[in-house]
């Protein structure tokens, strides 16, 4: 097996996780992915929420194109993203895995969406992605 390309392969990296208590528009999405994306040890940020396809797939309305408003590109510092769901959680790993700093960097993001979305929500610290191939992966490939 080849060794990993990047340093941080196979490395559990710590996550954080928050979990909004309603399902975020994409006003305050850009906002928040704006006030996060600044944030020093941030090594990605992914997000999960209700879907919003770009068709309509099942109805009378099947094959047409969904017009929901929330479905739209955002700008976040720059650059733009296609917001294709509803936001509800948020998964932002970090690049730091000394304790002090994963509490610095967690106080940072919980001022973030304090600005946007005061105690509206959870923030979890653990590993919610995998960080390594599983047997499915090698299966499938």
């Amino acid at each position: 097996m080849p060794s990993p390309t990047v340093e941080y392969a196979n490395i559990p990296l710590p996550e954080v996780r928050v979990t909004t208590t309603r399902l975020l528009g994409a006003e305050t999405t850009e906002k928040i992915l704006c006030l996060i994306d600044k944030i020093e040890n941030l090594r990605q940020i992914n997000m999960k929420g209700e879907n919003l396809p770009r068709m309509i797939s099942s109805g009378p309305a099947k094959g047409n194109l969904n017009n929901h408003s929330e479905r739209r590109i955002i700008n976040v510092n720059g650059h733009e993203v296609e917001l294709r769901c509803l936001v509800g959680d948020f998964f932002i790993e970090l690049s730091v895995v000394e304790d002090d700093e994963i509490e610095a960097t967690v106080e940072k993001i919980k001022a973030a969406f304090d600005q946007v979305i005061p105690d509206n929500y959870t923030i979890d610290i653990g590993r919610y992605s995998k960080y390594r191939p599983s047997l499915h992966d090698y299966r499938s490939a």
